[in-house]
């Protein structure tokens, strides 16, 4: 059965709370992030696995992206306060209309910072272009957590991103039917831990 989208209440849990909350205290103006990778598997769809930054596709307002990354990118305080980061990934391949799905993370836990994350068939997909054992792992849980339905995941890619792959074409495709048949077919075992 596929999963409702999750919008987590509250707050995060630590380093991560501690990390937000300083970097919501050095905004100025409403700012918002769409958030994908292992954070947005990790703190929406319930992944137990280790993250030490937020991947961010898209910074809103237009333009503020440089400024965010003085405060909490890899070379800022706040990383080295807090051991974690902020990254904004400048070449993603990602669903065409992934915009509309996004959902709310935490909302309402900051003054002026508003995360997003990205529907989980849409986050599956931004892993298609690497698939590490890593993204494959994070691939998986959302399939045996219920957030993936592969009739969804097929006519996503073939609808918003097969069209626009440019070179490896014959390599996506291959992929996303090797992840159908090992995690979304009625009789894939499963390598999750437990």
């Amino acid at each position: 059965m596929l999963h409702e989208q999750l919008a987590p209440s509250g707050a995060p849990v630590e380093p991560w709370l501690s990390f937000l909350k300083d970097l919501d205290d050095r905004l100025t103006e409403e700012t918002t992030l769409h958030c994908l990778g292992g954070f947005a598997v990790v703190q929406a769809y319930g992944l137990e696995r280790a993250t030490a930054d937020i991947d961010v596709i898209a910074v809103l307002p237009y333009g503020t992206a440089s400024q965010l990354m003085e405060h909490a990118g890899k070379e800022s305080p706040l990383c080295a306060k807090h051991g974690i980061y902020l990254d904004v990934v400048t070449v993603a391949s990602v669903p065409e209309s992934y915009e509309s799905r996004l959902s709310p993370l935490y909302p309402d836990c900051w003054r002026h910072l508003r995360l997003f994350v990205l529907e989980p068939h849409d986050l599956a997909l931004t892993k298609l272009e690497r698939n590490f054992e890593r993204d494959r792992g994070d691939v998986e849980h959302l399939a045996r957590s219920g957030y993936l339905k592969a009739s969804v995941l097929q006519e996503r890619y073939d609808e918003e991103m097969r069209p626009y792959v440019i070179g490896r074409v014959s390599w996506h495709d291959q992929t996303l039917q090797m992840w159908i048949e090992a995690y979304l077919s009625p009789d894939a075992p499963s390598t999750l831990p437990g």
